[in-house]
């Protein structure tokens, strides 16, 4: 069997073991959060999608920090309450995003071979805005991690990956649950205890 297949078919099932904790607002997701990256850099980097393999490394401090973010909450808060993104931080989030685009198109477009600079950078920059809305429990880190997975379906089929495109296809339906799901739980009162 082809190791681009192998890490495919496995970056897949942790995949989707993920999205169902995340789901599930679980915080079992930042513990399958820290083993995936390391399946899917080594995936990119064979397809020549270096902002994304790069990503991962991110993907992995970033899930760090939603694991310590999300343990010392209360417990009675289950790692914190939901909450809609604050209209303020939406032009802040956008500030960062295209900051963080531009700079990794500059990398991409000038140490790499990328193909696909403009569309590697642009799916990276907006993973990096979701995960950290992600850590906060921000409704709307659903609607920006839709976004990413549409667009990155066609960027890994056009690369090759269309395992990882598939999955990616199935992450932007769960996407839309994932948002309708946590706007109800958003409005659920805290448990007592």
């Amino acid at each position: 069997m082809d190791a681009k297949l192998i890490l495919q078919l496995t970056g897949i099932v942790l995949g989707l073991l993920y999205l169902w904790l995340e789901y599930r607002a679980h915080i079992g997701l930042w513990l399958v959060g820290l083993v995936m990256p390391v399946v899917h850099g080594v995936l990119y980097y064979k397809a020549g999608l270096y902002a994304d393999c790069a990503m991962n490394g991110y993907y992995v401090l970033a899930g760090l920090y939603g694991l310590v973010v999300w343990r010392r909450a209360p417990k009675s808060r289950q790692g914190g309450r939901i909450a809609p993104t604050p209209g303020v931080l939406w032009v802040q989030l956008l500030v960062v995003g295209l900051a963080v685009q531009a700079a990794i198109y500059v990398l991409l477009t000038t140490f790499t071979n990328s193909t696909v600079p403009f569309w590697d950078s642009l799916t990276t920059a907006l993973s990096v805005v979701a995960m950290w809305m992600l850590s906060r429990k921000y409704l709307e880190q659903w609607l920006v991690w839709l976004a990413v997975d549409v667009l990155t379906v066609g960027l890994y089929l056009y690369k090759g990956i269309p395992f990882t495109a598939g999955l990616y296809a199935l992450y932007s339906v769960l996407a839309v649950g994932g948002y309708l799901r946590w706007r109800r739980l958003m409005h659920v009162p805290p448990s007592k205890g």
